[in-house]
């Protein structure tokens, strides 16, 4: 991590995992132990968990975020929540292009552009999820990919409102599989995604961006992530669920 240019952010993703009351109680157990972070902390929770997580985290240094957001401001889309919606709900971050979104409902680059345009021009904070698969990776594309899947998740996308984007590194076939890239493969992933953007709009402003490793970060390899150069924290999945190992993780980022 560079401090100095970029904010560290650990952000729990805790997918389809617990009830407005098991989430106000997790939260609950959290706060006290993340309260002296030195990086930003969110958790982005599903959407019924939305109200509960918002008042649980309230007067604390958490901040609650969604897990997904639609591109239209409202309309036919059955089982949809619109970024008005959830900005008026308290959400100030929401989790777009994540690659179950991309594997199990179809989301593609070009929705995963239209969804993040929304929640910036609504006032939200993107965390973009960019990443590859195993077979992509063995035949040598994870570069080509990670450039393409970041330039298309920023195309319209303003130097300005890049400043509320955070590009998560996820490497598919690291995810809920219990492999994780080594520091070295993710340092290399998220350096690939930051040459994106420098290219895009420049060294400069590269070098302000956050960008967050997600694949499987846990309590016992933070450390080493988060010390590599483009590693600016994490996106994290089964360690969210646990108090205790999610405060390891931000205390990691807080050094």
């Amino acid at each position: 991590m560079n401090k100095a240019v970029r904010k560290a952010v650990i952000a729990g993703n805790w997918k389809m995992n617990k009830t407005p009351a098991e989430a106000k109680t997790l939260i609950e157990e959290m706060k006290p132990l993340v309260a002296d972070a030195k990086c930003d902390v969110v958790l982005c929770v599903p959407f019924i968990d939305i109200p509960a997580a918002v008042e649980a985290a309230k007067g604390s240094n958490i901040k609650i975020g969604a897990e997904n957001v639609h591109f239209k401001a409202s309309g036919a889309y059955t089982g949809e929540v619109s970024a008005d919606m959830l900005k008026e709900a308290g959400v100030e971050y929401v989790v777009i292009g994540h690659s179950e979104r991309r594997t199990y409902f179809g989301e593609t680059d070009q929705t995963v552009n239209l969804r993040s345009l929304a929640a910036l021009n609504a006032g939200l904070k993107a965390i973009i999820c960019v990443g590859e698969t195993l077979e992509q990776r063995e035949l040598g594309y994870t570069e080509t990919l990670l450039k393409f899947q970041t330039k298309m998740a920023l195309t319209n996308v303003t130097k300005e409102q890049l400043q509320n984007v955070i590009i998560a590194y996820e490497p598919v076939w690291a995810i809920g599989t219990g492999v994780t890239a080594t520091a070295e493969q993710a340092d290399e992933g998220n350096g690939y995604v930051r040459t994106a953007i420098a290219e895009a709009y420049g060294a400069d402003v590269a070098e302000t961006v956050t960008i967050q490793y997600g694949g499987s970060m846990n309590a016992g390899n933070a450390d080493e992530l988060v010390a590599k150069v483009n590693v600016d924290g994490g996106l994290i999945g089964g360690a969210s669920l646990k108090a205790p190992d999610f405060a390891k993780i931000v205390a990691a980022a807080s050094k």
